[in-house]
């Protein structure tokens, strides 16, 4: 961790991912002479490569604009690169070494032979027209092609990058490439993107905590349900957990949440996505919309009492003090829907208190594991039905359950899921890494 803070001085979240994996296999990592006669974390937390790369576009009054490009190939030990495309102000290289960090185990644990990247760009889609958005999706792909593959780095969707924009800048890659294949996944149903694409990895996190709930003989049903964001993620959450009998009573944007004590379900789970298609990115109007919802702004939802608690927005929004919230209202369960939402001062109060708590690389691998299923269907130039996306990927979720109790069972009974996920994951690919070689 010394090295790797004086090398990437400043590079925060780079850091905290890398520091969360290396506690959690400290233990194991000793038990094995053979890891480090292969250098195993010294290769383990370096990128293969980083990718920086400016974009500049026209926008709708003539004006050019200059954006940067990020794609960050962590690790292909396992398969090919995969990983999302985020497009956000906040985007920067430790953002994307730390998802692209978190991918590689994620991947691993969805048991696909997939390797981990991300990338991005600080391009914001908000208030931008779809001609602005349709040209600074071409500009990125005009650098991005040359270094991405069906079997080389397969991207995909995140924050700020949904069919629309994966479908400009798969448009832009046909042309240069003159190839139709799987190389980016969250595609539209009627040009090779999968069904369920949009709801899994809120549907993955559902299965997981069912998975957890089922080892202490009980399940979602009935139970209350507080969730932060409001885009994909928390929409195929609400979805999925409302059909299964739980009632979802928050929603957050960057202005604040709502507490729907009638519960979020039916047509408001579709206005969700309206809210979102409007770019307007604020969930007031939620309440606005329904009386009975109040809005409390600039607040965070974990305040209110629950059962579950699911941050599905983005890294480090649940902390120590929002942690000891929970704790105190009774939380039985807080499971990621985002990627590393919660900070480590939170992490360690939830699991001192021997709460349920499953980490993102594990709950919300959902999303990229259908991502693969897409991949698969492309390679064969078939569809699945729904039923059968759904099928493959409530099993996935059981095998990635099934391997953090394995690593992750504590004498007294207790599980970590945080350590069972991470060992779970980094076991897979280091082995492989040992195995090619240098």
């Amino acid at each position: 961790m010394t090295n790797l803070e004086r090398r990437y001085p400043g590079e925060k979240e780079y850091h905290q991912a890398v520091y969360e994996l290396l506690m959690s296999i400290e233990e194991i990592y000793n038990q094995m002479p053979y890891f480090d006669k292969h250098s195993i974390i010294e290769r383990l937390i370096e990128p293969d490569r980083v990718l920086i790369f400016k974009v500049p576009w026209v926008d709708d009054m003539g004006n050019i604009q200059v954006n940067r490009g990020f794609r960050v190939q962590f690790n292909n030990a396992l398969g090919p690169y995969k990983g999302g495309l985020r497009f956000h102000p906040s985007v920067n290289v430790s953002i994307m070494k730390f998802l692209a960090f978190e991918q590689v185990f994620k991947n691993s644990l969805t048991t696909l032979s997939l390797g981990g990247a991300k990338g991005g760009s600080d391009f914001d889609p908000k208030g931008k027209s779809d001609g602005e958005i349709m040209r600074f999706c071409q500009a990125f792909m005009l650098e991005l092609w040359r270094h991405i593959g069906p079997e080389i780095d397969i991207p995909a969707g995140d924050i700020g990058v949904g069919t629309r924009e994966i479908g400009y800048l798969y448009g832009m890659y046909k042309k240069l490439t003159r190839q139709h294949n799987g190389t980016l996944t969250g595609k539209g149903t009627d040009w090779g993107g999968s069904l369920l694409r949009p709801e899994a990895t809120g549907y993955g996190v559902v299965y997981f905590i069912n998975e957890m709930l089922a080892r202490q003989k009980d399940n979602i049903e009935g139970k209350v349900v507080a969730i932060s964001g409001f885009g994909n993620v928390a929409w195929g959450v609400a979805k999925k957990a409302t059909e299964l009998g739980a009632k979802v009573v928050t929603l957050s944007g960057p202005d604040g949440f709502v507490y729907d004590p009638d519960g979020v379900r039916g047509e408001k789970i579709d206005f969700m996505l309206e809210l979102r298609a409007s770019n307007e990115d604020i969930i007031e109007p939620y309440s606005q919309k329904y009386p009975k919802a109040r809005f409390f702004s600039n607040r965070k939802p974990w305040e209110v009492k629950c059962d579950i608690a699911i941050p599905c927005a983005t890294q480090n929004e649940l902390d120590e003090n929002d942690a000891l919230q929970l704790v105190k209202n009774g939380c039985r369960c807080i499971c990621e829907a985002a990627n590393m939402p919660c900070t480590p001062e939170a992490i360690d109060i939830i699991i001192q208190a021997k709460l349920l708590y499953a980490p993102g690389k594990a709950a919300n691998a959902g999303g990229v594991a259908t991502s693969g299923l897409e991949m698969s269907q492309n390679a064969m130039k078939l569809s699945w039905p729904a039923n059968e996306v759904d099928m493959r990927l409530q099993h996935i979720m059981q095998n990635i359950h099934q391997n953090c109790v394995k690593y992750g069972l504590q004498p007294d009974g207790y599980i970590n899921y945080l350590k069972g996920a991470n060992i779970a994951g980094f076991l897979k690919v280091a082995h492989a890494m040992a195995e090619q070689g240098v």
